[in-house]
C-alpha cells in the first residue's frame, strides 16, 4: 500500500464480516477497500484506481482504526505505459501506439460481441517485441522492415448489454508484414484469455510467417 496516501483515523470501526474476515487473515499487515463502482469481483484483478483506501490490522488480524486513502481513487483509466516506455520502434503502429494497440483490443473483442464497449485498458507487463527485415538494394548499410509483431499482456474492463462489466486477463497480439511493400500490407490479431506473456511470445515467431505462409515469406 505504499503509494496511498497519508494515515488518517476513521470514526469507528466498520463491522463487515468480509473486511473483518480479511484482516484476521492478514495480521500485521492491511486490507485494501475496493471500491464496488469499478470492480465487481475484489479477488480478481484490482485497478490502482478502484482501491479507495487501506485499513491497518494489528499483530492479531484485528482492524486498528486506522485507515490510508488511496489519492488516485477514481475511475480507472488507461495505462500503456509499459507498451510506449519501452526504447523500441513502433513506428509500423502509427503516430499514436497506444491508440492503435487499444482500437486492435475494440475490435476483437466487438468481432465476438458487437456492443462489447472497452472502458479501460492496461498493459502489466512489458511486451514482447520482434522485428525482422532485409537490407536495402542499394545501400547495404540500411535496413528495410518488412514485418514486426508484438505481444502485450493486459487486464481490461469490457461491458456489454448482456453481460454487463467483465474484467479479462490475457495478452494481445498483433503481427504485420509486407511493411516495406507499397500497398500489399497484412496484419493479424490475437486475442488469447488466460494465457502467460512467456505462452504468447514463444509463438509470436509462428504467427508472424501464418499470416501468409512460410514459403510467401521468405523474401518479404
Amino acid at each position: 500500500m505504499g503509494r496511498l496516501g497519508w494515515w488518517s483515523r476513521r470514526k469507528g470501526i466498520p463491522n463487515e464480516p468480509a473486511l473483518l474476515a480479511a484482516a484476521a487473515e492478514n495480521p500485521g499487515g492491511s486490507v485494501a477497500e475496493i471500491d464496488p463502482a469499478y470492480i465487481d469481483d475484489p479477488n480478481g484483478y484490482v485497478p490502482p484506481e478502484a482501491i479507495r483506501g487501506a485499513w491497518v490490522v494489528d499483530d492479531h488480524g484485528k482492524l486498528t482504526g486506522e485507515y490510508r486513502e488511496n489519492p488516485r481513487h477514481g475511475a480507472p483509466q488507461d495505462d500503456f505505459g509499459k507498451l510506449t516506455d519501452p526504447d523500441h520502434w513502433l513506428g509500423w503502429l502509427g503516430d499514436d501506439p497506444a491508440i492503435a494497440v487499444r482500437e486492435g483490443v475494440q475490435e476483437c473483442l466487438r468481432a465476438q460481441v458487437a456492443d462489447a464497449v472497452v472502458e479501460w485498458v492496461k498493459i502489466t507487463q512489458t511486451p514482447r517485441f520482434l522485428t525482422g527485415g532485409r537490407r536495402h538494394s542499394e545501400d547495404a548499410e540500411l535496413m528495410l522492415v518488412t514485418r514486426a509483431a508484438l505481444a502485450a499482456p493486459f487486464a481490461l474492463s469490457v461491458r456489454t448489454a448482456q453481460h454487463g462489466r467483465s474484467v479479462l486477463l490475457g495478452v494481445f497480439s498483433w503481427a504485420a508484414v509486407n511493411l516495406s511493400g507499397p500497398g500489399d500490407r497484412k496484419d493479424r490479431h490475437w486475442f488469447d484469455l488466460d494465457v502467460d506473456l512467456d505462452w504468447a511470445g514463444e509463438r509470436l515467431q509462428e504467427r508472424i510467417y501464418e499470416i501468409d505462409g512460410e514459403g510467401s515469406a521468405a523474401g518479404r
